[in-house]
């Protein structure tokens, strides 16, 4: 019985010591675009069997760190290793593009992989890639966000029992360790360089992630949770004087016209209200007590054919439309995917032989036409088009960030890229064979992309891409995937 006793008690003790035996907290996590482990070379054999287990580590990758090599290859991906101190060996390798706030670092390693997961275009979408045209901040307080000269300074009120107070968002690559905040006597501050858009973020409390409580502006990160987003303005709108008009509203092309979201605040001069703008052209007007104006400070306005005159601002470059030829033209018009394909609004001016107009873009790829005397063109200097007949149109990337290239057709006909990017259309783009290379020149927001050539009517994947993946037709779809 006495035995039995001891050996009871033993069997307790050892579960006891294997508790204790378990990995420490906070081995794991994000930063600067990197998936870190902390691994100290004593851990028990149990602890390396745990953390193989929990963060899924080849064993390959644990035996090569264990032998403290500086650099060593697996499966493809490259892992480093430094030295910290006796014993504490840091782990690192590059993550592809960054992962939301409420995506675990023990389970990284199970999304990590760059060329299959689906759930990356999801990611891209509500994060670092964002189609928002425009926007505004809804604090419950100005003074938890400002953003002056490129400073944006977040405060968050309170939490001042936390240890260690991080910010992590889409302006960092969402690392859990880079930007850390200052305790103040009433919270936590940081002010980071940022420049002028969209963010989504959240704050980390000793560990626990953390959506702004002062901040009404969320977005599901579509993976369970929301994060926070707050806009840095890059324009203001201003109206002087009206200084006894009840409400001003600001409506234009980038709210479809809302008569009554965007309502102006007063101060001493009259009306403003600043804002976010995504780069492009925008038409826009004043409501002042349910009466339309134009801004009478801005001489930039246009008809839109249909009896409307509005005003009309640009943000960003600008690319000069031309059109060589038609001297005996009366009136040439710029239309495209940018101005809803309004004929009557973008009048080009004759400029000695030809015509032409500014017009500020936002980056991307554009469809145009001319419209010279109520005849529609595309454009004659320009061999990029997309659509066929009547419904072909020139395309033009604004600000291009990634040329396509196809080597080793060069008797074909005709070439055409397609793929997630475009719809898949079988009539564009349509590429410049040039020095002996099929090519266009694109842009493409950061995320992954899958494609596929399409030589005088033959699909193909790209033959210079090693990365692909399977579809419907058992055929193969190469992947492309653009860093933020």
């Amino acid at each position: 019985m006495k035995t039995r006793w001891i050996y009871m008690f033993f069997l307790l003790f050892a579960g006891f010591y294997a508790k204790a035996q378990h990995l420490p907290d906070n081995i794991c996590h994000v930063n600067n675009g990197k998936l870190v482990f902390t691994i100290n070379l004593n851990w028990t054999d149990e602890q390396i069997h745990e953390l193989s287990q929990t963060y899924e580590l080849d064993s390959t990758v644990i035996s090569s760190t264990f032998k403290e090599l500086p650099s060593f290859t697996v499966n493809g991906i490259v892992w480093t290793t430094k030295i910290i101190k006796n014993n504490i060996i840091e782990l690192s390798k590059e993550l592809s593009p960054p992962f939301p706030p409420s995506v675990p670092a023990n389970q990284i390693m199970k999304f990590d992989i760059p060329v299959l997961d689906e759930n990356w275009i999801k990611k891209v979408a509500s994060t670092t890639t964002d189609n928002t045209v425009y926007g505004i901040n809804n604090l419950t307080n100005a003074k938890y966000f400002s953003y002056i000269n490129d400073t944006a300074t977040f405060f968050l009120y309170g939490y001042t029992y936390a240890r260690e107070m991080f910010i992590s968002g889409s302006f960092n690559n969402w690392s859990t360790r880079q930007s850390a905040m200052a305790l103040t006597d009433s919270g936590w501050r940081i002010s980071l360089t940022m420049k002028p858009g969209k963010y989504a973020y959240k704050f980390i409390a000793d560990g626990n992630w953390l959506r702004d409580p002062n901040n009404k502006l969320k977005e599901n990160d579509t993976y369970g949770g929301n994060n926070s987003i707050v806009f840095c303005y890059n324009y203001t709108f201003r109206l002087k004087g009206y200084t006894q008009a009840g409400k001003v509203i600001l409506t234009g092309s980038f709210n479809n016209w809302n008569t009554k979201e965007l309502k102006m605040q007063r101060n001493a001069e009259g009306w403003e209200l600043p804002i976010f703008l995504k780069e492009g052209t925008h038409a826009y007007k004043f409501i002042v007590d349910k009466e339309w104006i134009t801004d009478p400070d801005n001489k930039i306005i246009h008809s839109d054919g249909k009896g409307n005159v509005n005003s009309f601002i640009g943000i960003g470059d600008t690319l000069v439309f031309r059109l060589q030829g038609y001297q005996n033209a009366l009136r040439v018009a710029l239309t495209g995917s940018f101005n809803g394909w309004n004929p009557n609004e973008l009048f080009m001016e004759k400029i000695n032989n030809e015509w032409v107009l500014p017009y500020v873009m936002a980056a991307g790829n554009h469809e145009y036409k001319f419209c010279v005397d109520g005849k529609w063109i595309t454009d004659p200097d320009n061999p990029v088009t997309i659509g066929k007949g009547d419904m072909m149109n020139s395309v033009i990337a604004f600000k291009p960030n990634y040329t396509f290239k196809l080597n080793h057709y060069a008797d074909a006909r005709e070439v055409i890229v397609t793929g997630s990017f475009n719809g898949w259309r079988t009539d564009g783009y349509r590429m410049k064979f040039i020095n002996g290379i099929w090519e266009i020149p694109v842009f493409l927001a950061p995320g992954k992309y899958i494609y596929k050539f399409i030589v005088d009517g033959k699909w193909i994947t790209d033959p210079d891409n090693q990365y692909w993946e399977g579809n419907e037709y058992n055929t193969g779809n190469s992947v492309l995937w653009i860093e933020p």
